[in-house]
C-alpha cells in the first residue's frame, strides 16, 4: 500500500508538472507597436516586420507583434507619448524626435561629428550607452533599445552649390535633430517637414535644401530630378532608430519572452544596417548611371570649421543646463576618443591605402 501511494503521488506530480508546462506553453502575448513610418516604408518598415517575424518564430507563436503604421494611428511624431501612456506597448521611431520633450534623448540617434555605426554599437553594448539610455527613458515609464542603423547619412540635396558661409545665410533647409541647431547657428533656417511633402517643398522653392537619409531612400523621393548638388555627411554618421517599450507591458512578459524580445530587436537592428549598406550602394549606382547631373560635393573647410565650432558651443550649452546631458556628452567624448584611435589604424588606414593604390 505504501509503494502504491508513493507511485500514485509521483504520477500525480508528473501529471501536474506536465499540465503546468502545457498551460505555460500555450500562453500567448500580443504587443501593439506604433511606428513613425507609413505602411511598407522601405528599410525602416522592413525592420519592424523582420522584428515581429523573429519574435514570433523564436517564441513558437507565443509572442506576437501587431504593427500599426502612421496611417493607422495618425501620429508619426507621437510615438513617445503613446508608448509612455500605454496606448501602445511598443514603438519604433528615432530618439531625436523627442528632444523638445526630453532634450537628452537626442544623444541616442546620432550626433554631428560623432561615432560611426560600429563605434556607436560598441558604445551601446560594450560601453555605457545602454545604461545611459535607460537612465534617460526610465523616468518616463519606458525602456529603449537600438532599433536599426542607416550608417552615415548624406549631408543633403541643394539647389545651389555651397561655396562659403555666405551661401548658408537665410537658406531654408529641412534638417532635424541637433544638426538643425548647428546649422541654425551658422545662418541656416532649419525646418522639419514630413517625408511625403519634401519633394514638393523643394520643387516649389518652399525650401532650398533637404536632408533625408541616403541614396536608397532619397532616390525614391526623386530629389535627384530637382537638385544637382548632393553633399556628403557630417551630421548623422550613425543614425540609430529605436524600439521603445512600455515598462508595464515589459514587466508582464515571462523572462524567456523578454530575452526573445531583446534578441529579436538586436538582430533586426543589425540587419537594417546591412540592408542599408546594400540598398545605398545599389541606389547610388543607379543615380550615377541615370542622373549625371548629380554632383557629389563636400562642404568647404571654412563651413566645416564653423559647424564644428557651433557644435561644440551647443554641447557646452546643453551640458551647463543638464547634469545628465553633461554626463552623456562626457561619456560619448571619452568613448569616441578611445574607439577612434583604433579606427584610425584599421578602417581609415585601410581605406587610405586603397585610395592610393587604386
Amino acid at each position: 500500500m505504501k509503494i502504491r501511494s508513493v507511485l500514485s503521488a509521483a504520477v500525480l506530480a508528473v501529471a501536474t508538472t506536465f499540465a503546468s508546462t502545457q498551460a505555460l506553453a500555450q500562453d500567448t502575448y500580443t504587443l501593439r507597436l506604433a511606428e513613425t513610418w507609413g505602411p511598407n516604408f522601405p528599410i525602416f518598415g522592413d525592420t519592424t516586420k523582420r522584428f515581429a517575424k523573429l519574435a514570433n518564430e523564436m517564441s513558437d507563436g507565443r509572442l506576437r507583434i501587431r504593427i500599426d503604421s502612421s496611417n493607422k494611428h495618425k501620429a508619426p511624431f507621437g510615438i513617445f507619448d503613446m508608448v509612455k501612456s500605454g496606448q501602445y506597448d511598443m514603438g519604433h521611431s528615432a530618439s531625436y524626435y523627442w528632444k523638445g520633450k526630453v532634450p537628452e534623448t537626442l544623444f541616442f540617434t546620432s550626433m554631428p561629428f560623432g561615432m560611426t555605426a560600429i563605434e556607436q554599437y560598441a558604445w551601446f553594448y560594450e560601453g555605457n550607452g545602454m545604461k545611459l539610455m535607460q537612465e534617460v527613458y526610465g523616468p518616463h515609464n519606458l525602456l529603449s533599445f537600438p532599433g536599426g542603423n542607416t550608417g552615415v547619412q548624406m549631408g543633403g540635396w541643394f539647389r545651389k552649390e555651397i561655396k562659403s558661409l555666405d551661401d548658408l545665410q537665410g537658406l531654408k533647409m529641412r534638417i532635424p535633430g541637433f544638426a538643425g541647431e548647428v546649422f541654425a547657428k551658422v545662418g541656416v533656417s532649419p525646418t522639419n517637414i514630413p517625408p511625403g511633402e519634401l519633394y514638393t517643398a523643394l520643387e516649389r522653392n518652399t525650401i532650398d535644401a533637404a536632408e533625408w537619409v541616403g541614396p536608397a531612400l532619397d532616390l525614391r523621393l526623386g530629389f535627384q530630378q530637382i537638385a544637382d548638388y548632393y553633399y556628403t555627411g557630417w551630421h548623422e554618421p550613425a543614425t540609430e532608430l529605436q524600439f521603445l517599450i512600455n515598462k508595464d507591458s515589459w514587466n508582464k512578459l515571462p523572462k524567456d519572452l523578454q530575452a526573445i524580445l531583446k534578441t529579436a530587436m538586436r538582430v533586426s537592428a543589425y540587419d537594417m544596417l546591412v540592408q542599408s549598406q546594400d540598398a545605398n550602394a545599389e541606389a547610388w549606382s543607379t543615380i550615377k548611371e541615370k542622373y549625371p547631373n548629380v554632383k557629389i560635393k563636400h562642404f568647404p573647410d571654412s563651413v566645416f570649421k564653423a559647424m564644428y565650432k557651433a557644435n561644440n558651443e551647443l554641447l557646452k550649452e546643453m551640458a551647463s543646463k543638464s547634469d545628465l546631458a553633461a554626463k552623456i556628452i562626457k561619456d560619448q567624448e571619452a568613448y569616441l576618443k578611445k574607439t577612434r584611435a583604433y579606427t584610425d589604424i584599421s578602417e581609415r588606414a585601410y581605406l587610405n591605402t586603397m585610395a592610393e593604390v587604386e
